[in-house]
């Protein structure tokens, strides 16, 4: 799958290097449950690689056309821990620092909700990430998606006396969902 500027695309054993640098820098990890060893991040691979074998949607990997070829991922997940709103499928996304600021996440989420309401024919993609995550709650409201505070959460997998124990949660639904037509290169700085 492509944009005007992206690659969304399987992994490729050599994405799993520049992965877990990814994933073990602190600035790229500071909303998440902290930096992951290099066996972490390989068994998320893995699992996303499954996912993908599974239910035909994941997270793919980017690749900026005539540049980098692996900058990070932008995809579907299924979120694997009970709240009120699950089960759901999330829209995620997690770029290394060198691709923040140019509007990959927007432009690749655009494409990645095509393919959740077009191709696998989803009703509605949630999104969600600890309240404090700025960055991420502007990709989200650049991606049309709207918060209801009432469905704020605490997340069960990250420690109470945590401040990214709150998270906010947003919903968009297929009839909601931006034309295909409508691209953004607006500037997006999304871990």
């Amino acid at each position: 799958m492509s944009t005007d500027r992206l690659l969304l695309r399987g992994w490729r054993e050599s994405d799993r290097e520049p992965f877990a640098a990814l994933n073990a820098d602190p600035e790229v990890t500071e909303f998440l449950l902290g930096p992951m060893t290099r066996a972490e991040s390989d068994a998320m691979v893995d699992r996303i690689e499954a996912s993908f074998a599974a239910k035909g949607y994941g997270l793919w990997a980017v690749e900026v056309v005539g540049g980098p070829e692996f900058v990070g991922y932008v995809g579907l997940w299924d979120p694997t821990f009970e709240a009120p709103f699950t089960p759901a499928v999330e829209i995620g996304w997690r770029l290394a620092r060198s691709a923040w600021g140019h509007g990959y996440a927007t432009e690749g989420a655009q494409a990645a909700l095509r393919y959740a309401f077009g191709t696998v024919g989803l009703a509605e993609v949630v999104s969600f990430t600890a309240a404090v995550n700025v960055r991420s709650r502007a990709v989200m409201e650049r991606l049309g998606m709207t918060r209801d505070p009432d469905e704020d959460f605490d997340h069960p997998r990250v420690a109470v006396d945590s401040p990214l124990h709150r998270h906010v949660l947003y919903r968009l639904a297929s009839t909601a969902a931006p034309s295909t037509a409508r691209a953004s290169h607006q500037a997006s700085s999304s871990s």
